[in-house]
């Protein structure tokens, strides 16, 4: 034989098809156009953070990426909008959580805590644990390496005061024998949000 020719050994390992990619993100498929709202949303409070630039422009921008046909689109202008509208009374509930100053904080992590905060208070059809994986979900995909586990700690954080009655339930649930835990609940529940 040559060298020339290829052999199974050479081959990558087949990926498995768990609807997540190696760093544990999920798959573009295995997304809920929910997710990809944020996703986009994500994208554009970037810009805003960032660029300062006018959320007219970034929302038009925005809305001629590829795949923004997927998103829930009036997901998105409510979670875009009611951010940017609401940026400095979200930036007052997360800054008491912060170990170091608002403008050390990366523009994915604080978009992304800016999402959780803004579903907690505006988003009731989503439940707390749902918009707690979603940001911490979009920030292992955008942001820095351990960027999720400041925004898990900043959002666990705010939970219980901003969904004081669903955080409350959950935890006695937990507590409750023989009663499956909350979050393998709240699993099926992320798909559809």
């Amino acid at each position: 034989m040559t060298e020339n020719t290829p052999s199974s050994n050479t081959r990558p390992p087949k990926q498995s098809r768990t609807g997540l990619k190696a760093n544990g993100t999920r798959k573009a498929a295995s997304k809920s156009n929910r997710s990809r709202a944020r996703e986009f949303a994500l994208q554009a409070l970037y810009q805003h953070i960032v660029g300062r630039n006018d959320a007219a422009a970034i929302d038009s921008f925005t809305r001629d990426l590829a795949g923004f046909h997927k998103a829930d689109a009036a997901h998105y202008n409510a979670v875009l909008h009611g951010c940017i509208n609401t940026a400095e009374d979200l930036d007052a509930l997360i800054t008491p959580l912060l170990d170091r100053k608002l403008g050390e904080i990366s523009p994915i992590e604080r978009a992304s805590m800016w999402i959780g905060v803004y579903e907690f208070q505006h988003c009731m059809d989503v439940p707390w644990r749902v918009v707690l994986n979603e940001c911490i979900e979009l920030a292992k995909e955008f942001g820095g390496t351990d960027g999720h586990k400041y925004v898990n700690a900043v959002l666990n954080g705010l939970a219980p005061r901003l969904r004081a009655a669903e955080v409350a339930s959950d935890k006695s649930a937990e507590k409750a024998p023989g009663k499956p835990a909350a979050d393998s609940a709240a699993a099926p529940e992320a798909e559809g949000q």
